[in-house]
């Protein structure tokens, strides 16, 4: 997958999202201030939500517990004092484009994606808990736009739904732990390995810890996509910050996941160049053990195994008594094909 025409991929560095979310705490003017944030942390993309509360929420809807947490009182209330709208969030994605990076956009509400396309999103999001929502992710991917879906708390069966419905159509999933913030011993880096088993195009990690090294450790583990909240405090009041990382962190954060991409490397087990003088070197051969000469019959009494590997591989010591010398061979000097008939 593409996302403009920033390929998705193994051997591409990682991805990153800096997700704004509603850090802005409900101010377009700190919207667009994150979004420098993440320009000048390295992040490849921002993202942002477009909700309504009132169009969000039924009279039932009720807060999560990390939102009690957070000090909330009430989910209407929480939403409303967070909405930014279509116009309100443009002038995040003008800087975000001028700054070089992608914008990218969750939409909670079917009736919401044509207006938030109407500015230039370079892709979409849909968020865990609308893994379910099958309107909402044909609606995004009638954009034509690249999607990111989140599998946070989705059970293996409720993917594969949502994976055949964007078949044939640009889309990455995002392995994810919906828990804010999202403890060590919860983050799960392993369900996104076995999540890309089944589905492979499980590609991202959408990371809720508050540390800076758990990218890294996804990408060592083949993530290509990763997803982290930024926010200007995370001591300020509001459902995110606790778990998001601050400007320095997140640049941190990038860092130790591109380090972590050229330390893993290609997907392949290969003999790289400084390992070749140590494969020559430290390696043992067969060896003669005393003087040969010309047209004698190796027996294996003639033969031992020493350093260097510049000779033939102890491997094939059984194939090699029986052999006729080609030419004389002193003591003590490894063996090579050279010296047979």
């Amino acid at each position: 997958m593409k996302i403009g025409d920033r390929p998705i991929d193994l051997d591409h560095r990682p991805y990153v999202v800096a997700e704004i979310g509603v850090n802005h705490d409900g101010s377009s003017k700190r919207a667009v201030e994150l979004t420098d944030a993440a320009a000048d942390a390295g992040a490849d993309a921002i993202k942002v939500q477009l909700f309504e509360a009132d169009r969000l929420l039924s009279s039932a809807a009720r807060l999560a517990a990390y939102q009690e947490r957070a000090g909330a009182k009430d989910p209407g209330d929480l939403l409303r004092a967070l909405e930014l709208g279509v116009g309100e969030l443009a002038g995040a994605v003008e800087r975000a484009h001028e700054r070089g990076l992608h914008a990218i956009v969750t939409v909670f509400s079917v009736e919401l994606v044509a207006p938030a396309f109407r500015i230039p999103f370079d892709a979409g999001k849909t968020a865990s808990t609308d893994i379910i929502n099958r309107p909402l992710i044909e609606a995004m991917l009638d954009t034509g736009r690249p999607l990111l879906t989140s599998t946070g708390a989705a059970t293996c069966e409720e993917v594969a739904a949502a994976v055949e419905w964007m078949a044939g159509r640009p889309h990455l999933l995002l392995h994810c732990v919906s828990s804010y913030p999202t403890t060590d011993e919860d983050a799960a880096l392993g369900g996104r390995i076995a999540l890309e088993r089944r589905f492979p195009e499980a590609l991202g990690y959408s990371d809720h810890t508050t540390s800076t090294d758990t990218g890294a450790l996804a990408v060592a583990g083949g993530a290509c996509l990763l997803e982290k909240h930024l926010t200007w405090s995370r001591e300020a009041a509001g459902p995110d910050h606790a778990a998001s990382l601050e400007p320095d962190g997140m640049a941190e954060y990038v860092r130790l996941a591109h380090r972590a991409w050229r330390m893993r490397g290609p997907i392949v087990k290969s003999v790289s160049a400084p390992e070749r003088e140590v494969r020559a070197v430290s390696r043992q051969s067969l060896t003669t053990t005393r003087a040969l000469p010309r047209g004698h019959r190796i027996q294996r009494s003639d033969l031992t195994i020493k350093r260097p590997g510049t000779g033939l591989s102890p491997a094939v010591l059984e194939r090699i008594a029986g052999r006729v010398l080609a030419r004389q061979i002193e003591a003590d000097v490894p063996l090579t094909e050279d010296h047979l008939v």
